[in-house]
């Protein structure tokens, strides 16, 4: 009786054992190549700081002459709501706004003040400002497309 239950106990593994792990393909010889996963296609991210014109509202920025009404609302609004955590002439906790138009297209620089948690999100350029931030996110500051374009205005005289 004991060697019936045994024998039965080792059919069942050897079935077990037989029936995980393998395939068909590989019983009669053939080889197959696994399915790659399904990826929905992403656009290739554009690492180019003056072609990047980010993630966000704003496609297209036109500079003309400097207007010296937006400079002086831009100035003021970036005193008011900006310098906790940037400088004018060097890095603190973000990036200095002096010369950022020879570092970064005008459209990111808008979408990156009015959009800064999808930019880090999805912008690489971003992703690595933040890196550099040691973790420190720019914070939204709900500006609204003409405060955020009164800024780059001011930013533009900081060349």
């Amino acid at each position: 009786m004991k060697n019936q239950q045994w024998s039965l106990l080792v059919l069942l593994l050897a079935i077990l054992i037989s029936s995980c792990g393998g395939n068909s393909s590989s019983q009669t010889g053939e080889t197959t190549t696994p399915p790659k996963p399904m990826v929905a296609e992403e656009e290739p991210e554009e690492t180019d700081p003056m072609k990047n014109k980010g993630i966000g509202p704003i496609s297209s920025v036109e500079l003309g002459e400097i207007d010296e009404a937006m400079v002086a609302e831009g100035k003021k609004i970036y005193e008011q709501m900006c310098t906790a955590c940037h400088k004018i002439d060097k890095k603190y906790i973000g990036p200095s706004p002096k010369g950022i138009l020879s570092r970064r297209s005008p459209e990111w620089i808008m979408n990156m003040i009015l959009n800064p948690v999808e930019m880090i999100e999805k912008d690489p350029i971003a992703r690595q400002l933040l890196a550099e931030a040691n973790g420190a996110p720019m914070a939204n500051q709900g500006l609204t497309e003409e405060q955020a374009r009164q800024i780059l205005e001011y930013f533009r005289t900081l060349e």
